[in-house]
This record gives structure tokens, C-alpha cells and sequence, in this order.
């Protein structure tokens, strides 16, 4: 019998620690798409009770009426966004477009240095590459892909010379 008291004791505790929050909940009414936990304003709205698992409620943000029906905006700038002086703007862009054409200038020459450099497939041996073919093959692959990877950074490049107004 003492046993089972020894038992039995902490076995109630541990329900109790995990029933007790469950027990402490109050109802959950549902009012359309609105939840609350007030009985009196549920009974007056003609709330039903929500059974079964918990209710996880996120406010929403809640738009003007005037905007509710107008057309959505292509860009919305913030009201405290910092605004940018035209000329100051056409400086940025000035200056973005001399940086990108100075890295296509580059990526064009270390293009024709690779394509120099692979020979159409056939680039020079060296005293490495005459004692082991492989090591050949790999350079070679090596190049082709460095040239491969040159011109998608000159496509790039352009891509983004592109997008900035001027010129």
C-alpha cells in the first residue's frame, strides 16, 4: 500500500501540472470572422462557441474605405522615405553607368585574353602538358569554362548597363 502512494502522488501532480492550463482557458465565441472570449457581448451578437483545440487570432491591417475601392498603385513610396534631388539622382545613375562600362571594358579584355589563350580548342602544350595528356584535357576544360563564364558575366554586364536610364 505504501507503494502505491508513492506513485499515485506524483502521478496526480504531473495531471494537474498539465491540466491546469487547459482548465484555466475561457470560451471562444465566433462572431462571422471575428473570435472573442466575452459571454455577454457573444450572447447579444449570437456568437457560437468554438470547441475543440485552440483559437490562434492575428490582427490584420485594416485598409482605408477610399482605398478599398481604389485601383492598386504600381510603387508606394513611404511618406517618411527620404527623397532624392533629380540632379542628385541623375549623378547616381551617371556614375553606376561609368562603374559598369569600366567592368565591361575589363570582362571584355580577360574574354579575348581566354579566347587568345584557349586557341579554338587547341590551346599550347607546355613541359607539364607533354608529360601528362590529362592534366592537358583539364586545362583545357578549364579554359572553356572560364570562357563560358566570361561571356554570361559581359551578358550580365549589359543587362544591367540596360536597365539604367539615359543614354
Amino acid at each position: 500500500m505504501n507503494r502505491t502512494i508513492h506513485i499515485f502522488y506524483p502521478a496526480l501532480f504531473a495531471m494537474a501540472v498539465l491540466v491546469g492550463p487547459a482548465l484555466a482557458q475561457d470560451r471562444i465565441y465566433r462572431c462571422g470572422n471575428e473570435y472573442t472570449n466575452n459571454a455577454v457581448q457573444a450572447r447579444e451578437r449570437g456568437c457560437k462557441l468554438v470547441e475543440g483545440g485552440n483559437v490562434t487570432v492575428v490582427e490584420g491591417t485594416r485598409g482605408t474605405p477610399a482605398a478599398a475601392g481604389a485601383a492598386p498603385k504600381a510603387a508606394v513610396s513611404l511618406p517618411s522615405a527620404p527623397k532624392v534631388d533629380p540632379n542628385d539622382q541623375r549623378a547616381r545613375d551617371a556614375d553606376a553607368r561609368s562603374i559598369l562600362e569600366s567592368e565591361l571594358r575589363k570582362a571584355e579584355a580577360r574574354h579575348s585574353e581566354l579566347l587568345k589563350e584557349y586557341n579554338n580548342g587547341s590551346p599550347e602544350r607546355n613541359a607539364l602538358d607533354l608529360r601528362n595528356p590529362q592534366r592537358y584535357m583539364d586545362r583545357t576544360a578549364e579554359i572553356k569554362a572560364n570562357l563560358t563564364r566570361s561571356e554570361s558575366d559581359i551578358a550580365g554586364i549589359k543587362r544591367e548597363l540596360a536597365r539604367l536610364p539615359g543614354r
